[in-house]
């Protein structure tokens, strides 16, 4: 049981490796030092356990501690554990940290070579946190009937279920169609997003800070299928037409999916609820993209005077920071 005082500090490691073993025992024992209470999920527990041969002295998440108690997430691992993470604390106030034990991981916020230093820094509560637009998901049946709800920070995707086979679609913006073809999907995605499924698709890399949301069909037999922008606040459907031989399935984040037959409308809004992200750093997209894909930059000279240079590098919020948590 939890009272007022305690500090729930959730650590989120996908213990399969060595490297993420040793990483998730430096945090649980610095948490421990200082006297906050680590927490792990029932599953990532039992993997540290398998992994190490001993139970480190932690909370368990939904047993000992709930999700409305937590403080923060520190996640170790890639964008995907980090998705994970997001799906484990959904519905509290916890923001997520991520430290950066992969490759690419653009939702990470630093490197394991900075690890201690993070750790200091959420015990100190030297932070702040933006908020990233995430996704509302609804599936309804030909009747208009909910079948499915869910969520997602980076995208919903509807794709083709057999790989010989093609969907017939149409797709609808805020109440009117816009255009019906046959394709292998369409992905739905936020700009945090814009990096992942929908960078590879061929949609548009779209900086945190601007609230839109991205609509690019995958293969499509059309000759006006191109990506879409449209606002924050517009009503995305897909339509898997009657026509359609075949089924489809929807997948939100690459984690929860569900089935979809011909007649099934997948409905994509913004969510009421954001995911929190702490920040350790005001580090700018553009050198989180030059970082992340190895951009070339050479022979770059830079603003010839300062009224070229803007007042804020674009730091990935999409909202103004809400402080030290």
């Amino acid at each position: 049981m939890t009272t007022d005082g305690e500090r729930n500090i959730l650590v989120v490691a996908h213990a399969r490796r060595d490297d993420t073993v040793e990483a998730a025992i430096r945090v649980i024992d610095a948490l421990t030092t200082a006297g906050a209470r680590p927490v792990l999920a029932a599953d990532d527990l039992a993997e540290l356990a398998t992994a190490t041969g001993t139970i480190p002295p932690v909370e368990t998440l939904d047993h000992d501690v709930t999700v409305s108690d937590l403080e923060l997430a520190i996640v170790l691992g890639g964008d995907g554990t980090i998705l994970r993470a997001a799906e484990l604390v959904r519905g509290g106030p916890a923001p997520v940290l991520g430290i950066n034990m992969g490759h690419v991981g653009f939702l990470a916020e630093i490197e394991r070579d900075d690890m201690d230093d993070a750790v200091r820094r959420v015990i100190s509560r030297d932070y702040r946190v933006e908020e990233r637009l995430a996704l509302s998901v609804r599936v309804k049946d030909a009747d208009g009937e909910v079948l499915y709800e869910t969520w997602a920070l980076n995208e919903a995707t509807v794709e083709k279920a057999s790989r010989e086979r093609m969907l017939e679609v149409v797709i609808e913006i805020d109440g009117r169609p816009l255009s019906t073809f046959g394709c292998d999907g369409v992905v739905v995605s936020t700009p945090t997003g814009s990096t992942a499924y929908n960078f590879s698709a061929g949609g548009p890399v779209i900086w945190p800070t601007v609230e839109a949301i991205a609509v690019v069909p995958l293969s499509a037999h059309a000759l006006f299928a191109k990506p879409l922008v449209v606002g924050p606040e517009a009503s995305v459907a897909i339509e898997v037409l009657e026509r359609t031989n075949g089924t489809g399935i929807l997948w939100c984040d690459g984690r929860r999916s569900h089935d979809l037959p011909p007649g099934a409308r997948v409905v994509v809004r913004r969510s009421t609820l954001p995911v929190r992200l702490a920040r350790l750093h005001p580090a700018a997209f553009t050198d989180r993209l030059v970082r992340k894909f190895r951009l070339p930059v050479e022979g770059w000279r830079g603003p010839a005077t300062a009224a070229d240079t803007p007042a804020t590098g674009g730091n990935g919020g999409s909202h103004a920071p809400d402080g030290p948590a």
